[in-house]
């Protein structure tokens, strides 16, 4: 039996999210139908971190095991093969010790959001950004980021369905970058709540658009009241980036 970890890139817009659903197919899903395809084995896949309907990922991880000997570079070959025509992709496919597990043993998970800032409409990006059309004052955006950043309670930033036992999270990173047209927000740490990226750019944007002042973000942090921070930003601009081991 051999263990294997894989890195993942993945067009979310055909999808119902990461996990196996009723309601439609599945990243998961995709990923487990062309390994029983592959191999014969009924193979239960295992992500570094669930993302949501819509939303896309560069480099989301992946564990699972097989009984079937492969090499590395013909496992991701012959897997990006049996994908087809999902808009899935293997970057990678590397053979792990039985201990490594996608999700337990990852020690950080980065999120890019990317809004795409003009009045004109989005012709190559549509389902892929944010299309925002009122200027976006980055700066003040960065600003209020800073707020965010360290270890707080962030129920103001918490989906009404998220299951984690704490709304007690440590923010490594929170940084907004303008280039061109093109506002990119950069989220790291160790684990994030259901919504809580998209809710922070929800309200981060608020702030870019001019309706809020950087310290309403303050405030809302420390009212631990989801009613009291903005709304919760569109699936579309949301990627995985990385996972940290």
């Amino acid at each position: 039996m051999q263990r294997w970890k894989l890195t993942v890139e993945y067009d979310g817009r055909p999808f119902v999210g990461w996990q196996r659903q009723d309601n439609g197919p599945s990243v998961q899903q995709s990923l487990e139908e062309a390994l029983q395809r592959l191999s014969g084995e009924t193979v239960r896949v295992h992500a570094s971190g669930r993302t949501d309907a819509g939303v896309h990922a560069l480099g989301q991880v992946v564990h699972f095991d097989l009984e079937k000997p492969f090499a590395g570079l013909k496992l991701r070959d012959a897997l990006n093969h049996h994908l087809k025509p999902a808009p899935v992709a293997v970057l990678l496919a590397e053979e792990v010790p039985d201990d490594f597990h996608a999700r337990l043993s990852c020690l950080g998970r980065s999120y890019v959001f990317r809004i795409v800032n003009r009045r004109a409409p989005l012709a190559l990006d549509a389902g892929r950004a944010w299309h925002v059309q009122r200027p976006l004052d980055a700066e003040a955006m960065n600003l209020a980021a800073r707020h965010l950043i360290g270890q707080h309670d962030f129920t103001s930033f918490r989906a009404a369905l998220c299951q984690a036992k704490s709304p007690v999270k440590t923010l490594d990173r929170l940084e907004v970058e303008r280039q061109g047209d093109e506002l990119r927000i950069h989220a790291a740490a160790r684990s994030f709540l259901h919504h809580q990226v998209r809710n922070m750019v929800g309200t981060l944007e608020l702030v870019g658009a001019g309706k809020w002042q950087p310290d309403d973000v303050r405030r809302a942090l420390e009212a631990r009241d989801r009613a009291k921070a903005g709304p919760t930003a569109p699936p579309d601009g949301l990627y995985f980036v990385s996972a940290r081991y």
